[in-house]
């Protein structure tokens, strides 16, 4: 696959976030996680995963399961940008005349599978990883869950399952946006240290900065290059990455906004997005 360099991937995430903006009015979204894991789905489908519009139904493709499935506007938005569905289509969210709703749906090109029930989706993952194994095929099952998800006991029993198949074409990435709903993870059942917990479980483990692009890069390539055991990676995000007006903002995990305060939200995603570039410019001069 030809990978997209640094700032290809900047620029379709910052229209994801548009996408995920626009998808926040009438109806509502959620919004502050989709915006936590925008830049690990472009990641994923941009530089690691071989999936596109001309393979989704090939058996040999890889898969993305995204478990925590209140974040679909980022995966409708990256789809989108990279034209498996068409952008005008995501004007239909929430509209009963189409199927983009507030979790994933297959009859969206690119979804896999249903979900939004929390802690269900890694057993399927692994059922399809270990069918690819039975097969003999080369295929990458990545599945995303949410840092709060992990509360589920149906979690960490398919930790356990996974590393006994030994299904080393599975990689975890966990959002690790550090809120559940609207409360700190930490502040309602801890779950540090969570890469020794995972490691003893029996999988090898990474962390790393979830919005940098250079990182998710380096990252993958490792677990690519040596991927004996089931893999997760511990990425670290912010909660509203991209708006500081709601970043890491307990209130903000669900927004239902008027049309001029999403065209204001926008215009600072687009401000923001300008000073960072400032800033990394100053940093390398």
């Amino acid at each position: 696959m030809s990978k997209k360099s640094e700032t290809e991937l900047k620029e379709i995430a910052l229209k994801v976030r548009e996408h995920i903006i626009r998808m926040s009015t009438d109806g509502g979204c959620f919004i502050g996680a989709s915006l936590s894991c925008t830049d690990l789905i472009v990641f994923l489908y941009s530089n690691f995963l071989n999936v596109n519009k001309n393979n989704l139904k090939d058996p040999e493709r890889d898969y993305l399961f995204l478990s925590k499935g209140h974040d679909v506007p980022a995966l409708y938005g990256t789809l989108a940008e990279l034209g498996i569905v068409e952008k005008e289509k995501l004007k239909n969210h929430l509209k009963t005349t189409d199927h983009i709703y507030w979790h994933p749906n297959t009859n969206i090109p690119g979804v896999e599978f249903h979900s939004g029930s929390l802690g269900h989706l890694l057993s399927v993952a692994m059922g399809v990883a270990w069918d690819c194994k039975m097969k003999n095929q080369n295929n990458k099952i990545v599945i995303i869950l949410g840092d709060g998800e992990l509360n589920e006991g149906s979690i960490w029993e398919g930790l356990l399952v996974a590393n006994a198949l030994n299904l080393n074409n599975l990689i975890a990435v966990i959002d690790r946006n550090e809120f559940q709903a609207n409360v700190r993870t930490e502040e309602l059942i801890p779950i540090e240290p969570l890469t020794k917990k995972i490691e003893a479980f029996g999988w090898n483990t990474f962390t790393c900065n979830g919005h940098n692009f250079s990182e998710l890069e380096k990252t993958f390539e490792l677990i690519s290059s040596n991927q004996s055991k089931p893999a997760a990676v511990i990425a670290s995000t912010i909660r509203g990455k991209g708006l500081p007006s709601i970043e890491q903002r307990a209130d903000r995990w669900f927004c239902n906004f008027a049309n001029d305060e999403v065209d204001m939200l926008i215009n600072e995603l687009h401000t923001r997005q300008k000073a960072d570039l400032t800033s990394e410019t100053l940093v390398v001069r």
